[in-house]
């Protein structure tokens, strides 16, 4: 019994470890896109709460937390209470699955790949039920984009990862790690290049990140979805996007850079990197995606809708089966 309750007892301080860091980091990710994407524009973004803006995350938490949660008189209160947190939960539960180094994982599935893209999927059930509790048409017509808009990348987004699931024959996203470290160049970004640029794009478009953002448009919708949300509740929102990011990044460290190991051929010119942790090589590539993400939303405008259905199913689809034909072929020969 006492055994039972320790390991009950280390998972969750475990557990609430992971989700404290990754909260943290999750925070620092809105001060870091900020400076990136001031930068970009020739300005120097936050400057004010600590030395170069260093504490601007911590304000604008304490802000958002003490801000009035404002409930209009017209929306489904239930529904419009509850949405927010939908979103949040698939978004943090994901993290589960995911391997930051050899021994460090909440849970390592045997079906981690088939459980982080269904419970992604979960997320968009809190962004449609926002949208119509809101009672507000831009907010349903931002909910209703973002349902197509899920649908539709969602299946391009499995498919790209289906190349890498037929290479290391396993859903288990520590075994694709281990399969990516058997190669010499140690991961199957090189072989699986095509999945990969479908998976990136198609990542843009489930985080709802630009050039894909259709559904939270300020141009044409003010805020889509969340627009009468404020406080709480909309931070619920802003953290589950970023976590969203974060989810994406760390998908595509462990299924196409080798996750939190370096390349064999690294280690065999420069033997000093094999005392790197392998955390650190993890993170490396997750702030890569992330990076990628702030400066694709600098650099990009934002699609017309139709463009974005259309690169969805007659752009993205086909060239994610055409990878996966050429993958099978190449593996049947072996």
């Amino acid at each position: 019994m006492i055994e039972t309750l320790y390991v009950i007892f280390v998972s969750i301080l475990k557990t609430a470890l992971y989700f404290g860091i990754l909260l943290l980091h999750v925070a620092y990710a809105t001060y870091a896109e900020r400076k990136v994407i001031g930068h970009i524009q020739l300005r120097l973004g936050p400057m004010v709460v600590g030395p170069h803006g260093i504490l601007q995350p911590i304000a604008d938490v304490v802000k958002l937390i003490f801000k009035e949660d404002i409930i209009p008189s017209n929306v489904d209160k239930r529904v419009f209470a509850i949405a927010p947190i939908i979103s949040l939960t698939a978004a943090l539960s994901t993290f589960a699955v995911i391997p930051v180094d050899k021994n460090f994982v909440i849970s390592d599935m045997s079906v981690g790949l088939l459980y982080v893209l269904g419970i992604a999927g979960v997320g968009t059930y809190g962004i449609i039920f926002g949208g119509w509790a809101s009672n507000s048409k831009y907010a349903f017509l931002g909910g209703l984009r973002s349902a197509a808009q899920m649908i539709s990348y969602e299946v391009a987004l499995a498919m790209s990862l289906v190349g890498v699931v037929l290479m290391a024959e396993s859903f288990n996203l520590s075994e694709i790690v281990n399969k990516q470290n058997e190669l010499w160049y140690g991961m199957f970004l090189f072989p699986q290049i095509l999945g990969y640029f479908v998976f990136i794009v198609a990542a843009l478009a489930e985080t709802n990140r630009l050039p894909f953002d259709l559904p939270e448009a300020e141009t044409e919708l003010v805020a889509g979805y969340f627009v009468e949300y404020s406080g709480i509740r909309f931070s619920f929102y802003y953290l589950a996007e970023y976590l969203a990011m974060f989810s994406m990044s760390a998908l595509a460290a462990i299924c196409f850079w080798g996750g939190w190991t370096a390349p064999p051929v690294l280690i065999k010119i420069f033997p000093i990197l094999s005392l790197i942790p392998g955390i650190v090589w993890f993170l490396l590539k997750v702030y890569f995606h992330i990076f990628l993400f702030f400066w694709l939303r600098g650099t990009l405008p934002r699609y017309r809708y139709d463009q974005l259905m259309a690169i969805g199913w007659k752009v993205l689809i086909p060239l994610a089966l055409f990878n996966i034909v050429i993958t099978s072929l190449i593996k049947y020969y072996q």
